[in-house]
């Protein structure tokens, strides 16, 4: 709770002290305490840093997502926003920033305050550590449902500078639909630019009772590269998908699955193994790189 919680059920600041020396209750920063000695759980952690912030902060970035309900991503500070010439306090573990960018229709109506997940989704990835870690961040926004990827982009146009915004911009566009077409582009270029043939794309295969369009093939060598993107981890699509691949490997092609976010963060160490399969399979230009 706030300190200004307890002045309002009455509970003087001796009374608090009294509960702190006794060891019931203790302080989390300056602004709120623990009315309890037992671990401090994560919704408390953003509550104690808003407390901190004032009365106009707000949880932004991946605070505002963990606590919306992002799952498995790991804060290492807690991101809270209050408007420009705020009184900013210091504390250890939060990020406290004035910003201009902070509107009524930014922020969720109910719950601790806290950004909505477009506008949060944006921003984590803005401050992000990383490239990787701001695609990891946009991609675990849509795949978790907590935004549509035409929001996040919605979003983006409001950010007119950022050193990040060209890398979100194009992440957001795959997200949103373009997918399969860029990914497979983007591929074509690496392939050139590490001297691989370049393979065939969108070949017509027929299944038992379906047919498919398999990403990249080097027919010569029965090596295949599937270009997974978001809509691959979707649920609908996951037994295709299986099928899909049992069905080539029963050809006895080598089938590499190749994620879009695999292009974007850790391109070198798939084309490693795409060398090797294909090096594998007698492609002397593989084998010489």
């Amino acid at each position: 709770m706030s300190r200004d919680q307890l002045r309002q059920l009455r509970i003087t600041d001796h009374e608090v002290l009294a509960h702190v020396h006794a060891g019931r209750w203790r302080p989390v920063h300056t602004q709120s305490l623990a009315v309890h000695t037992g671990p401090l759980p994560v919704l408390g952690q953003h509550w104690a840093a808003v407390f901190e912030a004032g009365r106009r902060g707000c949880l932004d970035g991946t605070s505002s997502l963990v606590a919306g309900g992002l799952e498995h991503f790991t804060e290492d500070v807690i991101r809270v926003s209050v408007p420009r010439g705020v009184l900013v306090r210091r504390a250890t573990g939060i990020d406290v920033r004035q910003t201009r960018r902070l509107r009524a229709a930014d922020l969720e109506p109910s719950g601790i305050p806290r950004t909505r997940p477009h506008v949060a989704g944006v921003r984590g990835a803005l401050w992000a550590k990383s490239d990787k870690q701001a695609t990891l961040i946009l991609t675990m926004v849509v795949q978790q449902g907590m935004t549509l990827p035409e929001r996040l982009g919605a979003e983006l146009l409001t950010v007119r500078r950022d050193r990040r915004r060209l890398l979100v911009a194009t992440v957001v566009t795959d997200l949103v639909g373009g997918v399969r077409s860029l990914g497979e582009h983007e591929f074509a270029q690496m392939c050139r630019l590490r001297r691989i043939p370049e393979p065939t794309r969108q070949v017509l295969r027929q299944g038992p009772d379906k047919k498919w369009y398999l990403d990249v093939y080097w027919e010569q060598w029965g090596v295949v590269v599937e270009i997974d993107g978001i809509q691959h981890a979707w649920a609908t699509n996951v037994v295709a998908d299986a099928l899909r691949h049992n069905t080539i490997a029963i050809d006895r092609a080598i089938v590499l699955r190749l994620p879009l976010l695999g292009l974007r963060v850790a391109a070198d160490d798939f084309f490693a193994q795409i060398i090797e399969a294909l090096a594998s399979r007698g492609c002397p230009m593989a084998v010489a790189s």
